[in-house]
């Protein structure tokens, strides 16, 4: 074979086999990523699809090569991402050179991560690189100056939320609803007893000698986060309060179950609990790897960090109390940048405050026990709190994997056709 037939095979051969480049910086990252890929995989014309970047371990479960570790990214707020500067700028200069100059994919997929993933969009698409960006930044609440950069970067945004297209279309950004992957995932209709069939059997529950009638009693998932910071700066305050709650509901049979997001974060939550042990003796702390889902449908009440799960939260429709603390200086950049009274998912979507928010200097052990004990004993509040977190469900329900993995199935085929022509 001449050599000018070896540059047309091997030139032919990276165009037959589409590449996805996809950066999924933190574990709710990975969550909404995974499907998609599965999704991905049903297609036909994308079977052969290699699929890589920086993911987690759903992802990589769906064939994902992750070439970086998600870890680096996994940071929030402004003061806490300085001290790892260094590293994200490592990796940010390390993928860029790899897919612009090495291993150039057909699409870029950026999944959330606003503050990485949009500067490194706004490289790729000037080197020709088609970009989709899934989970719209939240421009609506705060820092809408942002839609200007987005506009750059991003060839097509992928909304979550109904009302964001709106937003974008205004602007003559290409938008799609999508739906929430959550909404698809999480069943309409609540099992807690199921769930809670499911949770005795938890070897973390059964190694503590607690039997399934022990779950009869009162249930409280504390969900303090997925990241380093969340734990440093909320866990504590979330273990505190468990301490409070203990007390005023001692002889109650009670359970506090805290799902950990990632191994890395068990040894500060095991300190924590052998804490919270010590100046407790009967306190009934139970720390499970993942299985947030059945926690949560298992629970009466949840204590969580502000976050993507507090919309999974809701979806369980559960009642909760969302709380959140970062450093002083993060807290005042925010507070300047904001738009929204509110800042968790269920308050913001409804509109107005449907469940309580505790934040930086409110986020006292003695404000969560109250505001937690609050949920108890109210039937007519607890069921029309589930009404509307029902609707909201119905809302978000959205084949999203299928309608996420179209898109790029699209952007694929239309940039193709468009270097053909070329």
């Amino acid at each position: 074979m001449t050599l000018s037939l070896r540059r047309r095979a091997a030139s032919f051969a990276r165009i037959a086999l589409p590449k996805l480049a996809c950066v999924a910086g933190e574990p709710s990252g990975d969550l909404l990523a995974a499907p998609v890929l599965h999704a991905l995989n049903q297609i036909p014309e994308m079977a052969s699809l290699s699929a890589y970047g920086v993911g987690g371990p759903l992802m990589q479960a769906e064939g994902f090569d992750s070439r970086w570790p998600m870890e680096t990214l996994s940071v929030r707020g402004y003061v806490e991402a300085l001290t790892q500067l260094p590293a994200i700028l490592r990796l940010r200069k390390d993928l860029l050179n790899t897919l612009i100059q090495l291993d150039r994919p057909d699409v870029f997929l950026g999944i959330d991560a606003p503050d990485f993933n949009l500067g490194v969009e706004l490289k790729l698409r000037a080197a020709g690189i088609p970009t989709v960006h899934f989970v719209s930044p939240s421009i609506w609440a705060w820092r809408g100056g942002r839609i200007k950069k987005i506009k750059q970067a991003v060839d097509r945004m992928l909304c979550i939320f109904p009302f964001e297209t709106e937003i974008y279309a205004r602007a003559g950004i290409a938008a799609s609803y999508v739906g929430h992957p959550l909404a698809s995932t999480i069943p309409i209709e609540v099992d807690p007893k199921s769930a809670r069939d499911r949770l005795s059997s938890f070897p973390e529950l059964k190694s503590a000698g607690i039997e399934r009638a022990d779950l009869d009693g009162l249930v409280i998932a504390v969900l303090p986060g997925s990241r380093g910071s969340e734990i440093e700066f909320i866990a504590p305050v979330f273990f505190e309060a468990m301490g409070l709650i203990a007390n005023r509901l001692q002889g109650q049979s009670l359970q506090f179950v805290i799902p950990v997001a990632t191994p890395r974060l068990r040894p500060a939550l095991e300190n924590l609990a052998a804490q919270m042990r010590a100046q407790h003796p009967d306190i009934q702390i139970h720390l499970i790897d993942g299985n947030a889902d059945t926690i949560l449908e298992a629970a009466d009440v949840v204590l969580i960090a502000s976050g993507t799960a507090t919309l999974q939260a809701a979806l369980w429709k559960k009642p909760m109390v969302i709380s959140y603390k970062v450093p002083w200086l993060t807290a005042q950049i925010m507070k300047r940048q904001g738009y929204l009274p509110y800042v968790g998912l269920p308050n913001i979507l409804a509109g107005e405050f449907v469940v309580p928010e505790l934040l930086q200097d409110d986020a006292t052990p003695e404000k969560l026990t109250q505001a937690v004990l609050h949920w108890l004993g109210k039937p007519l509040e607890l069921a029309r709190l589930k009404e509307r977190f029902a609707v909201l469900h119905e809302t978000l329900r959205k084949p999203t994997g299928l309608l996420v993995a179209q898109a790029i199935t699209q952007t694929i085929t239309e940039s193709r056709q468009g270097r053909q022509i070329s």
